[in-house]
């Protein structure tokens, strides 16, 4: 046949190609029938178990994230890194780190629980961890920002910039330094520091703290829209409870003082469930409640946080509390803890003359009240000694005088800008005093329009005042610098500077 016929140089080899043995499809099938039993078996195998997902950080690890990144840490987190530093730091008394990390500890916690003891522990702790550092080590600089932080919460802002910028002098690009500066410059009043401060920290770091720290510094600005969205978004993207919190507290303050009586109370509400050691989201709720009427529950929560976080301000508040609903009794023990408190404080290293002067100038001694708050104005001042050093010598008579530093108080381009009902307040009654009738109701009226509901004691007081002062005449305008004339030139000046 004609395939069987083949050129003498035709190889042999292609023949398998049409033609194979039987031995050679014995072998295949074999292998196939092979391959399917063990693709069987395979099957049948179980799956090949996947790595399980890291564990999630324990109460030491999550405390010692927070305390080293400057946010607030839940208090039994606290506790147990207190606990394992502090028994660290007595097997090793060289570990600059693991003091530095202790001192920072104890700020905080001193800070979450109003317990002011902590913090000569926390100023030997952080001492120490700069007196044992060695070369090349993080812990003189966790040990700056920690005794910076603890400047601040002594309301010691000079101790704290001067700390805060010898941080930054050793480590420029450490971005935790920066909001304990920003806090400083406020205290001080330095609110070109301040802005320059926020705009390195924007460069360097983004995330739910730094988000939280710009709405502070807009809230001083005057920017209250924009702090809501900061805080908003800081509170969205925080993961860890306390922290969430703090931040929705921080939400509710801002409510609350733009009046959002339902607002504020929700914000902070939902803080205490996250967090039911956030103290400071308890006193709000006692602001929310008493202003929408709900006394008893107010006096309730006001008593929880001053039980849980004793603080001179928060027995203030529940006196004037106390005081507005005609129980004086309550309020005079209500005061009382307030000195009592103060004292402790002061003790600890604690800066309370701001919260004395201001109780002084409206139930104790004026003329006391205008020296305490002098003695502050020179140390710091800033924005809230300027207000309440305004109030305590119209309170004692010198009206002349306080309309300067109302002024300055209430000064939305040199000062900070804040609108605070209280600070409008205060410079209304000190030029209805004065006799400057215009701007005595412009700023009485600009007080009741930003919270109609500020103090439970002064909003009565401003009330009246307005109804003595009765509707405008043929008056002149303010000719004053913060004055109607120039309230369209204060607007424009503060957009040029955001």
């Amino acid at each position: 046949m004609e395939n069987e016929q083949r050129s003498p140089g035709t190889s042999l080899v292609a023949e398998p190609r049409k033609r194979r043995s039987p031995v050679l499809r014995r072998v295949l099938i074999a292998s196939v029938a092979g391959c399917a039993v063990v693709g069987g078996l395979l099957w049948l195998l179980p799956e090949e178990p996947r790595p399980a997902p890291p564990p999630a950080p324990g109460p030491k690890a999550q405390a010692l994230t927070a305390v080293t990144a400057g946010v607030p840490a839940a208090l039994p987190d606290l506790a147990a890194l207190i606990g394992d530093r502090e028994t660290r730091v007595r097997v090793h008394p060289r570990d600059a780190r693991s003091w530095a990390v202790l001192g920072s500890a104890y700020v905080e916690q001193g800070r979450r629980t109003g317990d002011t003891l902590y913090y000569p522990k926390a100023e030997d702790a952080l001492r120490t961890a700069l007196k044992v550092r060695a070369k090349g080590n993080d812990a003189s600089a966790v040990a700056m920002d920690g005794l910076a932080a603890l400047a601040n919460e002594r309301r010691d802002f000079r101790t704290a910039r001067t700390w805060g910028e010898a941080a930054l002098k050793a480590a420029p690009r450490r971005w935790t330094t920066y909001p304990l500066l920003i806090d400083a410059y406020t205290g001080l009043g330095d609110y070109k520091a301040t802005k320059r401060t926020l705009d390195k920290l924007l460069d360097l770091h983004t995330g739910p703290a730094v988000m939280a720290r710009a709405a502070a510094v807009y809230r001083n600005r005057g920017w209250r829209e924009d702090a809501a969205a900061q805080l908003a978004d800081a509170a969205a993207k925080a993961t860890a409870p306390a922290e969430q919190a703090a931040w929705l507290e921080r939400a509710g303050e801002l409510a609350w003082e733009r009046g959002d009586r339902e607002v504020a109370l929700r914000h902070f509400e939902a803080a205490v469930r996250l967090d039911p050691d956030q103290r400071e989201a308890l006193a709000g709720e006692g602001r929310a409640l008493a202003a929408l009427g709900r006394t008893s529950e107010a006096l309730n929560a006001y008593q929880v946080a001053l039980a849980k976080q004793p603080t001179p301000q928060y027995a203030l508040e529940l006196g004037e509390l106390y005081e507005s609903l005609g129980l004086g009794q309550a309020a005079r023990v209500q005061y009382d803890t307030l000195r009592a408190l103060a004292a402790k404080d002061e003790a600890a290293g604690v800066d309370d003359e701001l919260v004395l002067g201001v109780f002084e100038a409206d139930h104790g001694d004026a003329r006391e009240a205008v020296r305490r708050l002098r003695g502050e104005w020179t140390r710091q001042p800033g924005i809230a000694v300027a207000d309440a050093l305004g109030w305590a010598l119209h309170r004692a008579g010198q009206d002349e005088e306080a309309l300067k530093f109302a002024s300055v108080a209430t000064d939305r381009v040199h000062g900070g800008g804040v609108r605070d009902a209280r600070y409008a307040f205060h410079r209304g009654m000190i030029e209805q005093e004065l006799e400057k009738p215009a701007s005595a109701r412009r700023h009485l009226q600009e007080a009741l329009r930003i919270n109609p509901y500020f103090s439970p004691l002064q909003v009565p007081l401003a009330q009246r005042a307005l109804a003595a002062l009765g509707e405008p005449t043929d008056e002149p305008l303010p000719s004053d610098k913060d004055g109607q004339e120039k309230e369209g030139q204060d607007k424009e000046q503060e957009n040029k500077a955001r």
